[in-house]
C-alpha cells in the first residue's frame, strides 16, 4: 500500500493499493493512515519516503532562503513523517512493527544541497533516533536510510535539480549524470539505483534486522566523507 500526491502509470502498474494526498498538508498523514488501516485492518511497516525541496536555485545561499521556504521544507521533510508516525503508532505498537524514514546524505554533507533541505533531513535523523529510544523498548523499531545521488527524476527530469545544476555548471545534463558520481567520490562510478535503496529499506523492516535500532543506514557508494 502506498500514498502519494498522484498515481503515476508506473505506480499503478505495480498493483499496489494506492492512496492519494499531499503529505505536507497537516491533516493528510492521519487521514492516509486511517484509510490504510480501514483497507488492511493492521499496520506492520511504515516507510516515510516523502521529501524534496520546492525548486530552489542550486546556487542559492542563506540570504535567498525566506522563512516561508524554510517552513515548507520542514513541513514536507520532517513534519509529514512525524505526523504519519504519530497516527500509525497505536497500530505499530500492537503489531511490534518497524518504521524507516528516508533521509539523505545531504544531512551529513550539507554543501551538496540547498541548506534548508540538508537541515531538515538532519532533523529527521535526530527525530528517528529519539523515537527509537522511546519506542524501541515497546517493540517498535525506527531506522533511517540516507542515500546519496540516486537515479530518479530529481536528476534526470527535464525541469529538475539535475537540469538546473547542469546549466549552472555549463554542461549537458547527460554529462553531469555521467561525471558527477566520480567527482563526488562514489566508488561505483555511477548513480545509485532506486532498487538499491529499496533493498536497504526492505532489509531494515524485515526480521533479519530485528536487532537494528536507531541506525542511520548509509547508501552512498563509499563517498569519501573528507571531500
Amino acid at each position: 500500500m502506498t500514498a502519494s500526491r498522484t498515481v503515476t502509470p508506473e505506480l499503478a502498474a505495480t498493483g499496489a493499493v494506492t492512496l492519494t494526498g499531499d503529505l505536507s498538508d497537516p491533516d493528510v498523514p492521519a487521514r492516509i493512515v486511517a484509510d490504510a488501516l480501514e483497507a488492511s485492518g493492521t499496520l506492520d511497516i511504515l516507510v516515510n519516503n516523502v521529501g524534496g525541496g520546492d525548486g530552489t536555485p542550486v546556487d542559492a545561499g542563506l540570504l535567498d532562503f525566506t522563512d516561508g521556504l524554510w517552513a515548507s521544507t520542514f513541513e514536507l521533510n520532517v513534519f509529514a513523517a512525524v505526523r504519519a508516525t504519530r497516527a500509525a503508532l497505536p497500530a505499530l505498537l500492537s503489531s511490534h512493527g518497524a518504521v524507516v524514514n528516508v533521509s539523505s546524505d545531504s544531512a551529513r554533507r550539507p554543501h551538496t544541497a540547498p541548506l534548508p533541505y540538508g537541515a531538515a533531513k538532519a532533523a529527521l535523523n535526530a527525530v528517528t533516533k529519539g523515537l527509537s529510544e522511546e519506542f524501541g523498548p515497546q517493540g517498535v523499531r525506527f531506522n533511517t536510510v540516507s542515500p546519496s545521488s540516486t537515479r530518479t527524476a530529481l536528476w534526470e527530469g527535464e525541469q529538475s535539480f539535475g537540469a538546473d545544476l547542469a546549466s549552472t555548471m555549463n554542461v549537458t545534463q547527460q554529462q553531469l549524470i555521467e561525471t558527477l558520481p566520480v567527482q563526488a567520490g562514489m566508488l561505483t562510478g555511477r548513480f545509485i539505483e532506486p532498487r538499491e535503496v529499496a533493498t536497504a529499506i526492505a532489509y531494515l523492516v524485515s526480521p533479519l534486522a530485528s536487532s537494528v535500532h536507531g541506525a542511520n543506514w548509509i547508501v552512498d557508494a563509499g563517498i569519501d566523507k573528507s571531500l
